[in-house]
C-alpha cells in the first residue's frame, strides 16, 4: 500500500471527483479541530529552517509512512531523495506510522509542523484550509500535466488551492485469479450472481470475504459501497455532508443489508488488521476482499495473481457505476518554517518527473495523478484501475475524507464497530449516530 506501461491513463471520470468534493462541501459546518492524540508529531519543525528558497534551503518533509511498512514509504523516500539531489535542498524527513500520523494530525498542525506533509484531497483538506492550518498554494498552480479535475479536487470552499495530488486508487473486490479459475468462479454482475457465488464459496469451505477492522477505518469502505449501491451516489454524498438523516430508512437499509452479508465475512473483524485479512485472502482461505489496491502490499508473494471487480449492483435501478477512489498528495503547513522552499518542493512533487521516480523505485499499484507520467512500468492492477476509474460515473473519496474528520473518527469508527459487535441493534446504532451528527453538523 509488476505491471507493463502503455498509453495514457483514462481520466474522464476524474471530473466527478471534483463534483463529489463540491457535494460534500455544500454542508460544510466545522465543529472545530480536536486537539489530542500522541505527541509524536509535535517535535517536528524547529528553528533550523535554512535559507528560504534555492540551493541550500531546508525543507522538513512529514511522511505518513515508516521504513519497512511497505512500498508506499519507498515511493515517498525516493521522491524526497531525488528532489534533494537535483536542487541542493536539505530535505529532512520525518516518517511516522500511518495511523499515528492521522490520529495526531490536528496536534501536529497546531504545534511546530514540518513544512510539507502528506495528506488527502476532499473534506479533510478543506477543513484544514478553513481553519488556517495549511497554506494557500494558488501560486503553485497550474501544474503541467495536472488536469482541471485534479485542480478542482485541490480547491477549498474559498476557491483557492491548498493541495497537490500525487496519485489515486480505487476500492474494489480483490481475488486471486488462480483460486477463481480452479473453482470455475466468475466475478458477479447482479445481486443474484453475488449471493450464489458466496454460497458456493461457503459450500467449498472458503470464507467468501476477508474482513479486518482492528484499525477502525477499513469497514468505512464497506459502508460507503453499500450506501452507494442501495441509495445512490447523490444520497451518499449528502449524507456525508450532514444533509441526510442517519436514523432514516435509507441508512437503516444499509446496515440491515450489511447484517445479512456479515455471515459471509470473516468472524471477529475487530481483532484483525487489514494486512492479516489480506493474508487470509492471499492464502486462499477467503475468496474475496473489499479494499483499495494497496492490498497488494500485504500479499506481495501472490500479487501477480490478483485481479478485481467493482462491487456488484444491489438495486438494478441504481446500478454499480459509483466507487471510492481516494486522491493522495501533499499540503504545506501554515505553521511550517520555510514557506517558499516548501512551495517549490510541493510543485515538483506534483510533476511527471516526481511520479516517474516514485513508480521506478517501488512496486505499488497506484495511478499517477500527473497525465505526463510514464505508464510503461504499470502492472495489470494499475492498468485496470485506470480503466475502472475512467469508466465510473461517480467517484467518492472515502468516508473519512468525504465528511467532517471529527465525525468520521469519533462517531463513525466506534459506531460501525459497535454494529459489528451487535449487528441486530440497528435502531440503537443509527439513533446514536444521528444524535452525535446533530451536535457536529448542526
Amino acid at each position: 500500500m509488476s505491471l507493463s506501461r502503455s498509453s495514457a491513463v483514462p481520466r474522464s471520470a476524474l471530473v466527478t471527483m471534483a463534483a463529489s468534493r463540491r457535494s460534500v462541501l455544500r454542508g460544510l459546518a466545522l465543529s472545530g479541530l480536536a486537539v489530542g492524540g500522541a505527541n509524536l508529531l509535535a517535535a517536528c519543525g524547529g528553528d533550523d529552517s535554512g535559507p528560504s528558497s534555492g540551493s541550500g534551503a531546508t525543507v522538513k518533509f512529514g511522511m505518513n509512512e515508516v521504513e519497512g511498512a511497505g512500498p508506499a514509504y519507498d515511493r515517498l523516500k525516493a521522491m524526497a531523495d531525488a528532489y534533494a539531489k537535483d536542487t541542493g535542498t536539505d530535505v529532512k524527513i520525518n516518517s511516522v506510522e500511518h495511523n499515528t500520523f492521522q490520529e495526531s494530525i490536528n496536534t501536529y498542525l497546531q504545534g511546530s509542523p514540518d513544512d510539507v506533509f502528506t495528506w488527502f484531497a476532499g473534506f479533510r483538506m478543506a477543513q484544514f484550509a478553513e481553519n488556517g492550518l495549511i497554506t494557500d498554494l494558488s501560486d503553485v498552480w497550474p501544474i503541467d500535466g495536472m488536469s482541471d479535475s485534479f485542480k478542482e479536487a485541490s480547491t477549498a470552499p474559498d476557491g483557492k488551492q491548498y493541495f497537490v495530488p500525487k496519485d489515486y486508487y480505487p476500492w474494489a473486490v480483490f481475488y486471486r485469479k488462480s483460486v477463481f479459475d480452479e473453482n470455475g468462479w466468475a466475478p458477479p454482475e447482479t445481486k443474484d450472481d453475488f449471493m450464489s457465488l458466496m454460497d458456493e464459496m461457503q459450500g467449498k469451505g472458503v470464507t467468501p470475504f476477508a474482513f479486518g477492522d482492528k484499525d477502525g477505518w477499513p469497514a468505512m469502505g464497506t459502508f460507503d459501497i453499500l450506501n452507494m449501491r442501495l441509495n445512490g451516489y447523490d444520497f451518499h454524498m449528502s449524507l456525508m455532508a450532514g444533509e441526510e438523516k442517519w436514523d432514516g430508512d435509507e441508512v437503516k437499509l444499509v446496515f440491515d443489508t450489511w447484517r445479512t452479508l456479515l455471515p459471509y465475512h470473516q468472524a471477529d473483524p475487530l481483532g484483525r488488521t487489514w494486512q492479516e485479512a489480506a493474508t487470509a485472502m492471499g492464502k486462499g482461505e477467503c475468496g474475496m476482499y473489499l479494499l483499495g489496491t494497496f492490498v497488494a502490499d500485504a500479499v506481495a508473494d501472490v500479487a501477480d495473481d490478483l485481479d478485481f471487480f467493482t462491487f456488484p449492483e444491489l438495486d438494478a435501478s441504481i446500478g454499480a457505476d459509483a466507487l471510492d477512489a481516494p486522491i493522495d498528495g501533499f499540503c504545506v503547513a501554515a505553521g511550517g518554517q520555510n514557506q517558499e522552499a516548501a512551495k517549490a518542493m510541493i510543485k515538483w512533487l506534483g510533476s511527471a518527473e516526481a511520479a516517474d521516480i516514485a513508480n521506478d523505485n517501488a512496486d505499488v499499484p497506484f495511478i499517477a495523478a500527473n497525465s505526463g507520467a510514464s505508464t510503461s512500468t504499470y502492472n495489470a492492477l494499475q492498468k485496470k484501475s485506470a480503466e475502472v476509474v475512467g469508466a465510473a460515473a461517480n467517484i467518492a473519496q472515502f468516508m473519512d475524507r468525504d465528511t467532517n474528520a471529527d465525525f468520521a473518527n469519533t462517531v463513525m469508527i466506534p459506531s460501525i464497530q459497535d454494529f459489528l459487535k451487535n449487528p441486530d441493534d440497528i435502531d440503537g446504532v443509527t439513533a446514536s449516530i444521528q444524535e452525535q451528527a446533530n451536535s457536529i453538523f448542526g
